[in-house]
């Protein structure tokens, strides 16, 4: 994992892409941005950081933590919609001291419980995130459900229920051996008006899906229908991604873990959002009474 850079390695590659994106961009458009300028390779982007509880890769994790230290050092905002940003007063900025920051950061969180720590320093020059046990997210418990508990029957039961609860008409699960990675296929209605054919490949994966494994689909598809969807637990590699939108080939929309834990969340499938009540007495109107 060595090849993999380290999250304060990261803060100036991370704050580069956002310069480079405008200002602004989505979690997705950065870690794209940042793997580009940084030239990761396909092996370094598929290194996962806990196979066993989570399809986040290594360099998503360290990138997180590395907005999170110039978020909590004011060089970036994130909007309640996602969107990750240089603030305002910072724009003029175009590369940061990682340890300064860090430095900054350990002092300002410097007296809370422990489980709050932030970082800690090896033997080496470098910095690496906390070793401390982080708290299970209800994505990452999802993902453990998905890939270790449901067999691949019923997975294709879960995304085909997932289809009807989105709008698609006349799912059915056909998936069979020879069948060349085809698992259902489907409508998908627009509107009540527009209707096109839709073949679906569901696979639980721990790993990444390579565009190796989008081309065999894409040409499982030929004859068949002229739009395809790939859902998997996992996660896809770049040239996955580019495979999947290749000029002159028929398109195929890509669903990964994280998108497809939102979209269950979303349709409530498995997935509920508790609301917790906070009951608050106001003095002051007891007060004017």
């Amino acid at each position: 994992m060595s090849k993999v850079p380290t999250f304060d390695h990261l803060m100036n590659p991370l704050l580069k892409a956002l310069k480079d994106l405008g200002g602004s961009g989505s979690i997705d458009e950065i870690y794209e941005k940042v793997s580009q300028n940084a030239g990761l390779s396909n092996e370094v982007l598929g290194i996962l950081h806990n196979p066993e509880k989570s399809n986040k890769t290594e360099v998503e994790y360290r990138l997180a933590w590395a907005r999170t230290y110039l978020k909590n050092y004011g060089i970036l905002e994130k909007s309640r919609r996602g969107v990750w940003a240089i603030s305002p007063d910072k724009r003029h900025i175009n590369e940061v001291n990682p340890r300064e920051i860090v430095k900054a950061v350990r002092n300002a969180i410097r007296g809370e419980k422990v489980d709050k720590v932030l970082v800690e320093e090896d033997s080496g020059d470098q910095l690496t995130p906390s070793s401390i046990a982080e708290p299970i997210s209800w994505k990452a418990q999802l993902h453990l459900i998905l890939t270790n508990e449901l067999d691949p029957s019923a997975f294709e039961r879960l995304i085909q229920r997932l289809l009807r609860e989105s709008g698609f008409v006349q799912v059915e699960v056909t998936g069979r051996t020879g069948d060349g990675g085809i698992d259902g296929k489907g409508i998908a209605r627009i509107h009540g008006l527009l209707s096109f054919h839709v073949v679906f490949q569901c696979k639980r994966y721990k790993g990444s899906v390579s565009s190796e494994e989008i081309r065999a689909f894409r040409g499982a598809m030929v004859g068949r229908t002229d739009k395809g969807l790939f859902v998997t637990t996992g996660t896809f590699t770049r040239d996955a991604i580019k495979e999947a939108i290749r000029d002159g080939t028929p398109p195929i929309d890509l669903v990964d873990g994280d998108q497809l834990a939102l979209k269950l969340k979303e349709l409530s499938l498995g997935v509920k959002t508790q609301q917790v009540e906070k009951v608050v007495v106001e003095q002051d109107w007891f007060k004017n009474i």
